[in-house]
């Protein structure tokens, strides 16, 4: 059965066809490390850790790169709450974010590239851009030409004539809607002041702690859009087939992608691009910003990665889910349906009551209608939410077939079992079968570890608390002390 995708670029439902018969590469525009990371954040990563996932069941090698954006003047604003300088910010966010992932048993992308080190690949674009004509220096900032690109606006269906200047900038650019490709000098208060919080340093001396570089037009920085076009491409080539991002970047954040990479290129940027919807939270977008969010740690505390991700793949991509009691509710019995399906699927086939001849041809028939029927919504631009309703239907199955029998039938419940196992598990990533149960009784194990470490530490005792540390490293657990207290993650 042939993959359709719905194609932001062109607005069509379109026959997905990679550039390669056996690789598909694929980009997803990460997290700027200066919030913590929540359950929006987490659906986007849940949504495209299935999409690489059912790719690869059909037989696609993944290359998947998500990136971290590591410089942003909104990780400055941190600087004195969260760490010292924007590097060391920057760093204990990356680490929620990968402490995060592990726990809702994200699989792992190939590359994680962070923008701190690819500023040589930023300015080696940059500079292609400004020998073509597409982007010029203004008193030590570079900034990109509009109007020199004939494709503008085709992603977003702007119009580059109606578009604000930038206040900041403006007097520096030719035209309202160019934007900076490389921004002279270090981060401006100012740029700082509106994302500072409580507890962070006062921005005349946070910005002392930003990074900058040297470029062939001055000491500075990278401008925001053009750090995912460098890290996309060195890592995946000048044309990729996938790039997925929120819906919320669509514009200027994508646009402008398209025009920078293709202009400095002269090739197709990317070939398919697939956004995800916004999570909602009394009708309002959940972000940092607003100050509304619930964070994926918290999320995963109180309901557990199963009920998260059924939640998330309960709707499509695309979908703008409503984050609340209720739909949490909803998804937990979900998830309660799927995983008592699964227990007693399990149960039955391998009771003294399961017999090799016994057949129930209304389980193997619903069996073999759950498979087609998740197949074809996968294809059908990754329908999670249809998805999810045959594997519900696939519970259904195999209780009537309990429930109605004294005696079962092994095959059919076999086929139920590895129906659960392949695609609740291998490809929605639920703990079904040996893997959840591993990970969580080795987490239970690395926490209390960790509390006798800290019982050492308390006690003066920090010789036996570090060689606690390094035992666990060699185990393959890093460990993290904050102010906080220890976190840590598998490596």
């Amino acid at each position: 059965m042939t993959l359709h995708v719905t194609n932001t670029l062109t607005g069509e439902r379109e026959v997905f066809e990679p550039a390669d018969d056996d690789q598909v590469t694929l980009y997803l525009c990460g997290l700027t490390t200066s919030d913590p990371v929540h359950v929006g954040h987490a659906r986007t990563w849940v949504h495209t850790d299935v999409m690489c996932r059912w790719l690869e069941s059909v037989g696609y090698d993944v290359r998947y790169v998500q990136n971290f954006t590591d410089v942003s003047e909104k990780i400055v604003a941190r600087i004195g709450e969260d760490g010292d300088d924007e590097r060391e910010v920057a760093r204990n966010y990356m680490a929620e974010v990968i402490d995060a992932m592990d726990a809702l048993g994200l699989r792992r992308a190939d590359v994680y590239p962070r923008v701190s080190e690819h500023i040589d690949d930023i300015v080696r674009m940059v500079e292609a851009l400004v020998e073509k004509g597409y982007a010029y220096e203004s008193n030590g900032s570079v900034y990109f030409d509009v109007s020199s690109f004939e494709g503008y606006g085709k992603l977003s269906n702007q119009d580059p004539g109606e578009m604000e200047a930038d206040a900041d900038y403006a007097g520096e650019k030719r035209d309202p809607a160019d934007f900076a490709l490389w921004k002279a000098g270090g981060v401006d208060p100012e740029e700082v002041a509106g994302h500072r919080h409580e507890g962070a340093a006062p921005p005349e001396e946070a910005v002392e702690g930003a990074l900058t570089w040297d470029s062939p037009w001055g000491e500075g920085r990278p401008g925001w859009h053009i750090e995912c076009s460098a890290m996309s491409t060195t890592h995946l080539g000048e044309t990729f087939d996938i790039h997925v991002a929120g819906s919320d970047l669509v514009f200027p954040h994508n646009e402008n992608e398209i025009a920078q990479s293709e202009a400095a290129t002269g090739k197709e940027f990317s070939r398919y691009w697939l956004h995800t919807g916004m999570v909602q939270v009394e009708g309002e977008k959940m972000s940092s910003s607003l100050r509304n969010f619930t964070t994926a740690r918290e999320a995963i505390e109180e309901f557990g990665p199963d009920v998260l991700r059924t939640f998330f793949l309960s709707t499509v991509y695309s979908a703008d889910p409503t984050f609340s009691a209720a739909t949490l509710a909803e998804a937990g019995d979900r998830w309660e349906t799927i995983e008592r399906g699964y227990e007693r699927a399990v149960a039955a086939r391998d009771s003294v009551d399961a017999y090799a001849k016994l057949v129930d041809g209304d389980l193997r028939e619903a069996v073999d209608a759950v498979r087609e029927s998740f197949e074809a919504a996968m294809n059908d631009d990754f329908n999670t939410r249809e998805a999810m309703a045959a594997l519900l239907d696939l519970a259904s199955a195999v209780n009537a077939h309990v429930d109605g029998h004294a005696e079962y039938d092994y095959a059919g419940l076999k086929r139920a079992v590895d129906a659960f196992e392949g695609l609740g598990g291998d490809v929605f990533g639920l703990s079904l079968g040996d893997s959840g149960g591993e990970v969580s009784v080795a987490e239970d194990l690395v926490e209390l570890v960790l509390e006798v470490r800290e019982a050492e530490r308390e006690a003066g005792n920090y010789d036996r608390a570090d060689d606690l540390r390094d035992r666990l490293a060699a185990l393959g657990v890093e460990v993290q002390d904050s102010e906080d207290g220890p976190s840590y993650r598998f490596e």
